[in-house]
């Protein structure tokens, strides 16, 4: 990371097993942070309560809820009803933000429907109680009508390698539509590594491809991006500026 310079990185828990570790590596460097969460294609781990959720949240370098949201690509022989579990752990982690004030990552994936509305219920909840939900949705790989439903209910977009694959045309379309101060890059690692390293295991020192191709698709210089990416890191997960 240090060679390539990105300058700080955000560790994702996706179960509450993994929590310490993942906490751990948050605390040992002053440029990491890191979330708690159980993310949706988890199953048979330990369930997330909402105290499970608020308790190690209030921990040193805890700076977001997630990673969590819905994901319907592998029903498999299950029905989209059959995913009420899925929505009820996404509820629980909404409350547990809206609690805690911390932002959401967000995962959807075949799911944005879905996941639009429960966040918009949520939303309206939240403001019935004078509080907001705010949050990004990660390696963002859907429409430009998620992407302005996601804009508009105050969240940031973040992209991963994917803006760099030759058939993410759509994608890249939706890079040059969010705006400046809503935008977020991250490796999604170990996948989805960018090009010239796709179908290798990705790690943090390949964001500024990332950055390169969002400076190349918005016309803006490499520094614009990397400022502005920063910045909105800071903003969003510690409250501070860049």
């Amino acid at each position: 990371m240090k060679e390539s310079h990105v300058n700080r990185a955000l560790c994702i828990c996706t179960t509450l097993e993994e929590f310490d570790a993942v906490h751990q590596l948050a605390t040992t460097y002053d440029n990491f942070w890191c979330t708690v969460g159980v993310h949706p294609d988890n199953e048979n781990v330990q369930e997330p309560k909402i105290d499970d959720l608020l308790e190690r949240a209030k921990l040193e370098k805890v700076v977001g809820i997630g990673e969590t949201g819905l994901d319907y690509y592998r029903l498999g022989e299950r029905s989209i009803a059959d995913m009420e579990w899925q929505r009820e752990r996404f509820r629980v982690h909404i409350q547990a933000a809206f609690l805690t004030g911390k932002p959401l990552v967000v995962h959807t994936r075949s799911a944005s429907d879905d996941t639009i509305a429960i966040l918009k219920e949520e939303s309206r909840n939240a403001a019935k109680k004078g509080g907001q939900i705010r949050g990004v949705f990660h390696c963002f790989t859907e429409t430009m009508a998620v992407a302005r439903a996601a804009l508009d209910l105050g969240f940031y977009i973040s992209f991963s390698g994917v803006i760099t694959f030759k058939n993410a045309g759509d994608i890249r379309e939706v890079a040059g539509f969010v705006p400046l101060d809503r935008l977020l890059i991250e490796t999604d690692s170990p996948y989805l590594a960018p090009m010239p390293y796709r179908g290798k295991t990705n790690n943090p020192s390949y964001v500024p491809f990332v950055a390169k191709q969002l400076a190349e698709i918005r016309l803006e210089s490499l520094e614009t991006i990397a400022n502005a990416t920063s910045r909105n890191f800071e903003q969003l997960f510690t409250g501070v500026n860049a």
